[in-house]
């Protein structure tokens, strides 16, 4: 039977949270990846690139993976009722729930994540603290069926366990070389632990009224859990 994958796509997404995984998703066999979203309106990600949605919410069949990324447009999303139970529906058939950078404060503002190990990109991980939610620094991150990858280039990353886990070990090798994932990165710098304390702070700086918007509506979620 073909595996069902949904990946949510929202305006100002970060698109590599999204076409990172979903390029590695469409190389497994037997599966069927489709993009969702409220309406069938193009989705402008941010940086511009317009992204066709597939199907609607309500139009959506049962989901065997449902994918929930990231980027500064998932902070509406945080308190937007119709996403959130369409997510909370999806979950209590889906074979795996699952998400990248940011989206697992989605999850976790769905009721999903209490008690359960989740990762988050590094400037807003320690929010999942406030669902319940266990912040872990892994790359990836599996608690049973919640699958969570960090930050944006996690995705590819998050992508290949997840057809490890669905086809084996070895299918998921033949798919990384496929596409040719063999990372390095011209610097050292993709963590805070890496980046020297200037570029850190600067990368904070350059973040801070999204993440305080980000965490004012995460604890407007968390309360309603």
């Amino acid at each position: 039977m073909t595996f069902r994958i949904g990946m949510l796509i929202f305006p100002d997404i970060t698109q590599l949270d999204m076409t990172g995984p979903h390029e590695v998703f469409t190389k497994m066999p037997d599966t069927e990846v489709m993009t969702l979203w409220k309406t069938l309106d193009p989705v402008t990600a941010g940086g511009g690139m317009r992204i066709l949605p597939d199907v609607t919410f309500e139009t959506c069949p049962a989901l065997d993976l449902i994918c929930v990324p990231g980027g500064a447009g998932m902070n509406p999303l945080l308190n937007d009722e119709e996403t959130l139970n369409f997510i909370r529906k999806q979950a209590e058939t889906a074979q795996y729930v699952t998400s990248v950078c940011t989206g697992s404060l989605v999850l976790g503002a769905a009721g999903l994540l209490k008690g359960k190990r989740a990762t988050c990109h590094w400037l807003s991980r320690d929010m999942l603290k406030e669902f319940g939610a266990i912040p872990d620094a892994s790359r990836v991150v599996i608690d049973g069926k919640f699958i969570s990858g960090g930050g944006v280039t996690s995705g590819i990353d998050f992508g290949l366990t997840v057809a490890a886990e669905i086809l084996g070990e070895d299918k998921a090798k033949a798919i990384q070389l496929g596409i040719e994932y063999a990372p390095d990165p011209p610097f050292n710098a993709g963590v805070p632990e890496t980046a020297g304390q200037d570029i850190e702070q600067a990368t904070r700086d350059a973040a801070r009224a999204r993440q305080e918007e980000r965490l004012a509506l995460v604890q407007q979620a968390a309360a309603k859990l």
